[in-house]
């Protein structure tokens, strides 16, 4: 199964922030959007989901996502937002058991298999001590958590996360470039907006290079991660060696 975006555009007045993007992002591997600032990276993940007006095709194992309603649509493609619209003064089990409406409605009743799902996502974003606590007393970085927690809760096979380690301490972002790891190890399909480049080489299978809302060069992160590439595209130059790295610990049993 793969996410095959074909042709999309997208327009606001008479601005083309996206201008004929074809994508392929495949299950069982991590696909990094990067590039700089106003490049179109979150246009195209909410063009992908249907939120914004857009041209073009996009396609999840072979289904064309805009012939789905909005419940179906969540059932293929799950959305980690770069920061949350989340308004109403929940507990954080409840933010993330809202995700669960994809398989029963808003006003089905849970059952024991979506109870499991949650808790499981919870776990795997290291937030179970704040599952009582409420949503909007937490810290942008436990949010944040929160928000993956939600999108894996929906047990979609394509996850879009957009900057999801942005907000957070370095220990769980590495802690979420391994989530993601796993995840495609698992079968599912990942695409993942990253900042810092030193991020796309750890976790990505594959890196999509984004510049002036067109995809400028596609592959391998070696292939794509060069001095022409980056030049072009974000005017800079990769310093030999420069780079400032970590690694997760192992836990203490």
């Amino acid at each position: 199964m793969s996410l095959a975006v074909s042709g999309l555009s997208v327009r606001r007045g008479s601005c083309a922030v996206l201008s004929g993007v074809d994508f392929t992002a495949a299950s069982g591997a991590v696909t990094a959007l990067v590039g700089p600032n106003g490049a179109g990276k979150s246009t195209l993940l909410k063009a992908i989901l249907g939120l914004l007006p857009a041209s073009g095709q996009v396609a999840f194992a072979g289904t064309d996502l805009s012939r789905l309603d909005a419940q179906a649509r969540a059932r293929q493609v799950a959305y980690v937002p770069q920061r949350s619209q989340l308004a109403a003064a929940l507990p954080v089990r409840a933010a993330v058991a809202a995700a669960r409406y994809a398989h029963h409605g808003w006003l089905g009743a849970q059952q024991a298999g979506d109870q499991a799902a949650v808790d499981e996502a919870i776990a795997a974003v290291d937030a179970t001590h704040l599952a009582a606590r409420t949503f909007s007393t937490l810290s942008a970085g436990e949010q944040q958590r929160v928000l993956v927690a939600r999108a894996l809760a929906t047990g979609a096979p394509c996850v879009l996360m957009d900057e999801p380690t942005a907000s957070l301490d370095v220990g769980h972002a590495l802690a979420l470039l391994d989530l993601a790891r796993r995840l495609a190890a698992g079968g599912r399909c990942i695409v993942i907006v990253l900042h810092h480049l030193d991020d796309a080489r750890r976790v990505a299978d594959r890196v999509a290079l984004m510049h002036a809302g067109r995809i400028v060069a596609e592959g391998p992160p070696d292939e794509v991660l060069t001095e022409v590439h980056l030049g072009k595209a974000f005017r800079v130059a990769p310093v030999p060696g420069g780079a400032l790295g970590f690694r997760l610990l192992e836990r203490s049993p």
